[in-house]
């Protein structure tokens, strides 16, 4: 190790490292099979300016210089907190990352903002698939791979545009610094962005596992933001799919450039043995 990275913490034991692990995993996997998660999406809808009407969704949708707008048959309607709402609706212009959620029975209408296209996402927790989902397997835990690094922070309003599991959608992210961290004997570094909880900085990337024991096109892994040094630990043991390797629903972003690592990640979770198409 160089003085330019933390020293390596203490070793946990591996027991309860294991454990607390298995703890986290449990409670990701329980969030992910939210009766109304992305597991339960039955659509991804893009909205236009000509009118349209969609698959199981009530009212004609058009996407107006005033923002998204639906208009509702009289036998149609849509819940808003609680509000039932008929006839002609619009909804005021939608920022990037906004979204509104529309109750219709059991299930729930999202209509989102993701990179300046706008989209409806129905969500049925009756969705066979979510109904058939077994669960996501995971490399075993091992506190070797919650590596030492820091972060190198980037100059101020610093930004970076990633592609997207969506045809034709690209993302934007603040990109707080690179977190550099030594594997194997080299260095490595990953451009970090903000999309997470706050005080949290996010990785996505892809390694010499992609495509061969986990999802090809990405994996997250959120991590603690650094302490007043600049250190923190990069735990690979809790790197996770998004929901596009579930799902052709998704709008996933892709990892920015230089975020695909020539060493293989054997942490985390693997290839999902199930996928909605």
């Amino acid at each position: 190790m160089t003085d330019t990275i933390a020293d390596a913490p203490a070793q946990p034991d591996a027991a309860d490292f294991a454990r607390a692990w298995a703890e986290w995993h449990t409670a990701h996997e329980a969030a992910r099979t939210d009766r109304h998660g992305f597991l339960s999406v039955t659509g991804l809808h893009w909205l236009h300016p000509a009118p349209a009407r969609f698959p199981g969704v009530p009212g004609e949708w058009s996407l107006e210089d005033e923002g998204p707008a639906v208009t509702l048959a009289p036998d149609e309607h849509l819940g808003l907190r609680g509000e039932r709402l008929t006839g002609r609706q619009v909804f005021g212009p939608l920022s990037p990352g906004e979204s509104t959620l529309f109750e219709l029975g059991d299930v729930v209408l999202e209509l989102a903002n993701r990179g300046g296209l706008v989209f409806l996402r129905p969500r049925d927790p009756n969705h066979p698939f979510l109904a058939a989902y077994t669960g996501t397997p995971a490399f075993p835990a091992d506190p070797a791979w919650a590596l030492p690094g820091r972060l190198l922070p980037a100059e101020p309003g610093t930004s970076v545009v990633v592609g997207s599991a969506a045809e034709g959608l690209e993302h934007v992210y603040t990109v707080p610094g690179t977190v550099e961290f030594e594997l194997d004997g080299r260095t490595h570094r990953l451009t970090a962005v903000n999309g997470g909880a706050p005080g949290t900085l996010q990785l996505l990337f892809a390694d010499a596992t992609s495509g061969v024991t986990t999802y090809a096109a990405n994996r997250s892994l959120t991590i603690p933001g650094p302490d007043a040094d600049g250190r923190l630990v990069v735990d690979f043991n809790r790197a996770v799919n998004l929901p596009c390797a579930y799902t052709d629903h998704a709008t996933c972003p892709l990892p920015p450039a230089g975020n695909r690592l020539d060493v293989a990640i054997e942490a985390g979770e693997r290839t999902p043995q199930e996928r909605a198409s």
